[in-house]
């Protein structure tokens, strides 16, 4: 069981280094397509996922053409505000690529326009114009894992009852 998380052109390293945190945790690889609007040294990006970074795989693209060449045979969804299909009505397949865009622009409309039928949204009032990038690609990555049925995580705690 796998899942891919595909940033193109992140902007800010704590959403990233928190999206690397999820991907860690629940055994997802992370794509990541410049130009990035940070180092990947940079400390707010460690920070966030500090102690994750050696549970991580981590792929870099120069573009997003690059990135599609490299994929072609996988199923590739885009998450945007601009989709009619909510991400739960969508049947994600194992090895998707969930693609999330940049923070303060999304997708590319011309991306979009030619994956309609791959792209979803997640529902929000319709006063909000986004979720935090990294909260809305933990959302979409544990509805796959549920649809999938949690395949490869731990299912139960640690916790025991106490009389």
């Amino acid at each position: 069981m796998s899942i891919n998380i595909v940033l193109l052109e992140p902007e800010i390293p704590q959403n990233t280094g928190n999206i690397a945190r999820t991907c860690a945790a629940i055994g997802a690889h992370l794509h990541l397509i410049r130009p990035l609007g940070f180092s990947v040294d940079d400390k707010y990006l460690k920070r966030a996922g500090l102690d994750y970074w050696n549970l991580l795989t981590v792929n870099y693209y120069d573009s997003i053409e690059e990135f599609l060449e490299k994929v072609k045979s996988g199923q590739v969804v885009y998450i945007t505000t601009k989709a009619d299909k909510v991400y739960s009505d969508f049947k994600y397949d194992d090895g998707c690529y969930l693609v999330f865009g940049k923070e303060t622009k999304g997708l590319p409309e011309e991306l979009l326009s030619k994956n309609y039928s791959t792209s979803v949204r997640i529902p929000m009032v319709s006063d909000a114009r986004s979720l935090n990038l990294s909260n809305s690609a933990a959302i979409i990555a544990y509805e796959v894992h549920r649809q999938l049925g949690f395949s490869g995580l731990q299912k139960e705690g640690h916790l025991h009852r106490m009389n």
